[in-house]
């Protein structure tokens, strides 16, 4: 007897309780922390956030057709973490970093906490460095600054996305690296989230080894309405604005940028001086034009001046 040994593992387990709309609620997990990863009957793992006394919140970031009410659910004891480092350049992961581009495993690459410390003030610098999107009407009117956060906002079918993935593909062929970051669900707490994620987005100084992480948020609009609860409030923490318009979309403007809304707050210190020197009139004058062109249609009898400037407006709209 003296030479036995006995290696057993206590698990703490729940059973779920109720899911839907990318949330699954279970019971029984007490000692739980928060951020920690749990792992179902069935193999998914998926993330608590939401500690209650009754129940516990976990966020499904797949599909939650796998889970049932009545499943069991264990504690893993690890606080979520994903991969990191240059293995994971150039790969398609998802949420919870695992490769699903079909190219194998992440090999000799390091692991990183989910939550981390956003860069202080002191390991940040003023944003000054211009980050092309290769669109004229972004680039010229609206620019965009290495390390800033900017919000692409307008109704479905107007663009958003195209916008996006051509500023990315754009920094590709610059020799650069872009990552997209979404969240579809809506839970209590998604006014922390959203501050919580953009405040990863900054240009790093020089003495913490330089670079930036450039943050575009994309939101759908109901009826081009830009002044609802969301949008407000992703505005009021973001770095400027580009609006997309149904109608200019309609008219085959692409992209269809409503200029007068649209606005870089940062544009003057992340504008090339010579890019100044061309655009910097082209806003005012597309403001002018979109305001003229309004009454314009009323009549025909138009001054030297006034059709100057509609002819100017078209060439740049």
């Amino acid at each position: 007897m003296t030479n036995f040994y006995m290696n057993f593992q206590v698990d703490e387990i729940g059973r779920v309780v109720s899911v839907g709309d990318g949330i699954a609620r279970a019971y029984g997990l007490n000692k739980i922390q928060e951020g920690e990863m749990v792992e179902f009957a069935s193999g998914v793992k998926e993330i608590a956030l939401n500690l209650e006394n009754e129940n516990v919140g976990i966020v499904v970031f797949g599909s939650d057709t796998a889970i049932k009410e009545g499943d069991l659910v264990k504690r893993t004891g690890s606080i979520v973490d994903v991969p990191a480092g240059k293995a994971v350049l150039g790969r398609v992961v998802d949420a919870l970093g695992v490769p699903i581009d079909g190219k194998g495993a992440l090999s000799d690459h390091e692991r990183r906490r989910v939550e981390m410390k956003a860069p202080g003030i002191i390991e940040r610098k003023y944003v000054h460095e211009p980050m092309q999107t290769c669109l004229k009407a972004v680039d010229s009117p609206v620019p965009i600054g290495c390390g800033q956060r900017e919000l692409i906002i307008g109704d479905r079918e107007t663009g958003k996305t195209a916008i996006a993935i051509d500023t990315i593909l754009n920094q590709k062929q610059m020799n650069s690296r872009a990552t997209n970051e979404s969240r579809e669900a809506f839970p209590g707490d998604v006014f922390y989230l959203r501050s919580h994620l953009l405040e990863r987005a900054a240009k790093r100084s020089d003495q913490t080894g330089g670079g930036s992480s450039t943050a575009l948020l994309v939101i759908e609009t109901q009826a081009g309405d830009v002044s609802a609860y969301i949008p407000t409030n992703v505005i009021s923490i973001t770095d400027g604005q580009i609006c997309l318009e149904t109608e200019l979309f309609s008219r085959g403007i692409r992209p269809a940028i409503n200029v007068g809304l649209s606005i870089s707050r940062i544009a003057s210190a992340t504008q090339l001086k010579a890019m100044k020197q061309v655009c910097g009139s082209s806003k005012l004058a597309l403001a002018q034009y979109h305001e003229v062109a309004a009454f314009a249609q009323f009549g025909s009898d138009l001054d030297a001046a006034t059709q100057a400037l509609l002819n100017r407006g078209a060439r740049l709209t």
